[in-house]
């Protein structure tokens, strides 16, 4: 079965109550089970290609059939990856409209924070169908888990990886939770303290002792969205020094501006939230990035990646008709034998073919042994022997 998904254009419409964790994945589902041999593994943060990642996040808006276009939309615009949020309002919060749980600002503003979860979560009953989707379009797919019990759901699931939120970067026991999986960790560093990632750092390689599957430290700005002056995307080469784990950037600024500037810097993962349609609507579209600037994206970033490319070492095999254009030492003047070389009949000019301009002054004085016509490249046997 190709990439596109049996459930296009069907009008599959469900939405996630605030319940608890449903139940396991039934034997019927696409995805039960473990992932197969090897699946694991594919998700190697330290691999040379930067990785791009197409957060679905709850620009599904409540349709199956819409979740499952947008990830065959992603791996068709290039992503290399899907993360989907794996989360209940009940896990995540109480059902409360007091002032601590109402949100004052930002694209949610006036919404409870129950009420924003509610609408925004993605239902666990659809992970098994994601994860298949994604696997037939040929791209791995993994989340975020918001508590243990989601963690103990994706492990069932078989994803390759797992990330930590910024928000939830400081519960120690979910980030042990999650470190115990033994799988490669993204951890995303918006609002946090440099002693705050230290602390999840520690936990984690705590956790892992000698082992070390990868970690990755996405540096993210949590504001939605995030203005290009509030990004100070030097931070995540300091990161990556400090921590000696794979830089990254979890972006939420508008286009793909900032995403391209943090690939000089050293970021090797770049992931951005992806709708089919801003227009749409939904709780995280206004800034999400839609298939034609995912694909723009992914073909600038390649292009960039190109263009840093390694450290030079002498002419690229694109510099070759340049190179006869170079500097060199030509006679400007008919020359008979025996004449002495000076500025007024020898000048570096170019093209190249004679000797080579740090030369000059060396032959100044000399003579030559034979006449030589103006627009001869002066070569060693051009001169007479010195005594």
């Amino acid at each position: 079965m190709g990439c596109r998904s049996a459930h296009r254009g069907e009008a599959i419409q469900a939405r996630q109550g605030g319940g608890a964790r449903p139940g396991p994945l039934p034997a019927s589902s696409p995805a039960a089970g473990p992932a197969p041999s090897g699946e694991a593994a594919v998700l190697d943060l330290r691999r040379d290609r930067v990785w791009v990642v197409a957060e679905l996040s709850a620009n599904h808006g409540g349709s199956l059939a819409r979740a499952l276009e947008t990830i065959e939309a992603a791996a068709e615009c290039g992503a290399d990856a899907i993360k989907l949020q794996t989360y209940t309002a009940d896990t995540l919060t109480i059902d409360c409209d007091r002032e601590p749980f109402q949100i004052r600002s930002g694209p949610w503003r006036g919404r409870t924070l129950y009420d924003l979860y509610r609408e925004a979560a993605t239902p666990w009953e659809w992970h098994g169908e994601l994860r298949a989707a994604a696997r037939r379009c040929g791209v791995p797919l993994f989340s975020t888990p918001f508590d243990p019990s989601a963690v103990d759901f994706l492990e069932e699931l078989g994803v390759p990886a797992h990330k930590i939120a910024s928000f939830e970067i400081i519960d120690r026991e979910l980030v042990e939770r999650v470190a115990v999986t033994g799988k490669p960790l993204l951890v995303s560093t918006g609002m946090a303290s440099d002693s705050e990632v230290a602390e999840a750092v520690g936990w984690i390689r705590s956790v892992w002792g000698r082992q070390d599957p990868g970690l990755a430290l996405l540096h993210c700005v949590s504001a939605y969205p995030a203005a290009p002056e509030d990004m100070q995307l030097a931070t995540i080469p300091a990161l990556s020094r400090r921590f000696q784990a794979v830089p990254g950037l979890s972006d939420h600024s508008l286009g793909n501006l900032c995403a391209l500037a943090s690939i000089p810097l050293g970021a090797r993962i770049v992931e951005k939230h992806f709708t089919l349609r801003r227009s749409d609507g939904g709780p995280d579209a206004a800034f999400s990035i839609e298939p034609a600037e995912l694909r723009g994206l992914v073909q600038q970033i390649r292009q960039v990646e190109r263009a840093i490319g390694g450290v030079r070492e002498g002419p690229r095999p694109s510099e070759a008709d340049s190179l006869c254009h170079r500097r060199s030492l030509f006679v400007v003047r008919d020359l008979r034998a025996g004449e002495v070389l000076s500025r007024e009949n020898l000048r570096v000019i170019r093209p190249a073919g004679g000797l080579a301009p740090k030369e000059h002054r060396a032959v100044l004085g000399r003579r030559v042994r034979r006449s030589l016509q103006r627009d001869t490249p002066l070569r060693w046997e051009d001169l007479e022997p010195q005594c």
